[in-house]
């Protein structure tokens, strides 16, 4: 019979077949699965096309086994990558056989909302625009009236600026209230002597006394003097109900109106790509289905991976043999009938499979980031605990604890 270099279409998928380590494993395969299933003594009824396919069957689900461990390690530091097709078995292809470095960009996209809020960043653009106001006038409508100048020096409305539709969020508005005055009180004689008890910070020049305060009494003191003038002076202040924006007090003179200046957050719709342009990782790495992982080539696997894929092949292979033979009950041979183990081939296969899958499964949970950080954790106080107990001279070594 021809090997596998001389047959045409040798595997389903073709993933593996200009592999030479992968080629030379082939007709190895073959021997191995015929004489574990005892076909010295009773013929196997398994061509060696069925046992190709099933040999390459177990390299693509040893590779799918590794990957899950991998995106269940690394997938926050490869959402936003570029994605790829999972077809690839090249080891150069995408993130297969490779090590991505950690980063915070998950972290940061949780973050940009409370930056945009916090006036730090975020993902949302803030558009700042103005309402003219009117004298004898308290009520305006933002959607209507908020306008701004475009590049050409003509006024438009902000909301026909938005790409989308929606409600707009307000974030800041500059409604002028006096300022605050910044009384000094350090010539109290109670806080002078209080701070030169306590603090003991004095320098004395040309006879005067300076007292050096902490940077709390100042946020403090300040906030008291702004509380103060909103309870008790006549402030500018407004109220935002929906689209309408009220303002107190009522402009009635030409110094209480002008341009009152608002920046609003229009709503950006996460399915639109172009609504951040410059932002590629919009269409990157949304999940595990589009993570650029490809099979892992047969021949940058070592030892113990090839192992339980020759063990996963047989298993395999196994179970084939038993749906052939299940297919008749029993053959009618010469004063007689020959039953045929098709369902208990089957029933052992499957159980070989769930086992060999389970202790790959446990294994490769051990190897997460998390349990390799909790591993080396572990490691470092035993040592220092070991380390403790080993005698050293006096004066030659650091002591550690």
């Amino acid at each position: 019979m021809p090997n596998f270099n001389d047959t045409v279409g040798a595997t389903p998928f073709g993933f593996f077949d200009d592999d030479p380590d992968f080629i030379a494993e082939a007709d190895a395969m073959v021997n191995f699965v015929k004489r574990k299933m005892g076909d010295d003594v009773l013929s196997v009824e398994l061509t060696k096309k069925e046992i190709w396919a099933c040999f390459e069957e177990a390299c693509c689900e040893y590779s799918r086994k590794i990957h899950e461990m991998k995106i269940q390690s690394e997938l926050s530091n490869l959402l936003g990558m570029p994605t790829g097709s999972g077809d690839h078995n090249d080891s150069d292809f995408g993130l297969t056989n490779k090590y991505p470095h950690q980063t915070l960009e998950f972290l940061m996209r949780q973050a940009a909302p409370y930056a945009t809020y916090a006036g730090l960043g975020g993902s949302y653009d803030a558009i700042t625009g103005y309402i003219k106001l009117e004298t004898g006038r308290q009520d305006y409508n933002i959607f209507t009236e908020l306008v701004k100048k475009n590049d050409a020096g003509d006024e438009v409305s902000v909301f026909s600026e938005l790409e989308i539709k929606g409600p707009m969020k307000v974030l800041e508005i500059f409604h002028v209230e006096p300022l605050a005055a910044q009384h000094f009180l350090l010539n109290a004689s109670n806080l002078t002597n209080f701070l030169a008890t306590n603090f003991n910070y004095e320098s004395y020049v040309n006879s005067t006394v300076f007292y050096v305060l902490p940077v709390f009494e100042d946020l403090l003191r300040r906030g008291m003097l702004e509380t103060a003038f909103r309870v008790r002076r006549s402030n500018y202040s407004y109220e935002l109900m929906g689209s309408k924006l009220r303002i107190y007090p009522i402009p009635i003179s030409s110094h209480s109106v002008g341009n009152l200046f608002i920046k609003v957050q229009g709503p950006l719709n996460p399915m639109n790509a172009n609504a951040l342009p410059e932002d590629d990782t919009l269409n990157g790495v949304s999940g595990p289905q589009n993570v650029p992982y490809g099979n892992i080539p047969f021949s940058k696997i070592t030892q113990p991976g090839r192992q339980w894929i020759r063990q996963y092949t047989l298993a395999l292979s196994r179970e084939l043999l038993g749906l052939i033979r299940s297919k008749f009950q029993s053959i009618p041979i010469p004063n007689a009938d020959l039953s045929l183990n098709g369902e208990n081939l089957v029933s052992t296969a499957r159980e070989d499979k769930e086992r060999l899958l389970t202790q790959l499964k446990e294994f490769l949970d051990t190897l997460t980031n998390a349990k390799q950080m909790e591993q080396q954790a572990t490691m470092a106080e035993m040592m220092n605990k070991q380390l403790k107990y080993i005698p050293m001279m006096k004066g030659k070594s650091i002591i550690i604890g």
